[in-house]
């Protein structure tokens, strides 16, 4: 079966994103690029793969899901397929009317969906974000890896948004990038 990883930038005191969904705080080094396009290539949106160097398929996933506020900045610059190399899901209640054919929108029940793509055969797929739907995923979620920058940001959108309800993940793996930023891998318990 295939698993489910959510993969993405935290600040030391939990948050994905800015309360307005900005990420652009987040300190862009050169040892964060490489470990990104060394490491987790699949994840680089398709238009900076080319620019990277990146053009040799896809090594683990085949799959984006993202919620709707992680896909708008993408679309407010006019870029309505950012992981043109992935299969692209966008969990959306107001966004009825995929502006791609390639991403499919997804109205109905997004654990039903992830349930779905697990069941298949392929590669495994990529949660983008937000704390949103990685809340509403959190049973179906078989992998963290946190990205943690030394940044402190005060208030924003959370890694997780949910009711109570822990859910336990072992420590798999640790790495510490020159720039401060550790790299927390975490596989379900």
């Amino acid at each position: 079966m295939r698993k489910l990883t959510y993969y993405v930038g935290m600040t030391i005191d939990g948050f994905i994103a800015a309360p307005d969904g900005n990420a652009d705080f987040f300190p862009v080094t050169q040892d964060v690029v490489d470990f990104i396009r060394d490491d987790y290539p699949d994840t680089l949106p398709s238009h900076l793969r080319a620019q990277l160097g990146v053009d040799d398929g896809n090594r683990d996933f085949d799959t984006a899901v993202q919620g709707r506020l992680t896909y708008e900045p993408a679309l407010a610059v006019g870029v309505t397929s950012p992981y043109a190399h992935l299969r692209q899901y966008v969990v959306s209640r107001s966004i009825t009317d995929s502006p791609d054919p390639a991403v499919e929108i997804v109205t109905g029940d997004p654990l039903a969906k992830i349930r779905e793509l697990k069941a298949e055969d392929g590669k495994d797929i990529y949660l983008a974000g937000g704390g949103r739907l990685a809340g509403t995923l959190l049973p179906e979620i078989d992998e963290l890896v946190i990205k943690l920058y030394p940044v402190v940001a005060g208030s924003g959108i959370p890694l997780f948004t949910a009711d109570f309800s822990p859910a336990y993940f072992d420590l798999t793996g640790t790495r510490v990038l020159e720039s401060g930023m550790v790299v927390l891998t975490y596989k379900r318990r």
